[in-house]
């Protein structure tokens, strides 16, 4: 869950958590993210905190989203 009193944007602290996951292998390479309504729902975020989110990781070059198709992790190795 993201911390309702840190100084730190929502945002930044979920894109934060799902690099954990990322780097856990909890979200592997070339599969999709888990969907905005069920990120919304386990993180307790709005959509708009979970878009944001999803262009941070997409500009530090984590995800790559495909219209249409969905958003997915990006292969590192």
């Amino acid at each position: 869950m993201v911390d309702e009193m840190s100084p730190v944007a929502f945002y930044v602290q979920l894109a934060g958590l799902l690099t954990k996951e990322m780097e856990a292998r909890k979200l592997k390479p070339r599969q999709p993210l888990p969907s905005e309504s069920h990120l919304q729902q386990q993180y307790g975020v709005s959509r708009g905190t979970v878009r944001a989110a999803i262009r941070l990781l997409r500009d530090r070059g984590l995800v790559v989203t495909s219209t249409g198709r969905g958003t997915y992790v990006v292969d590192r190795s």
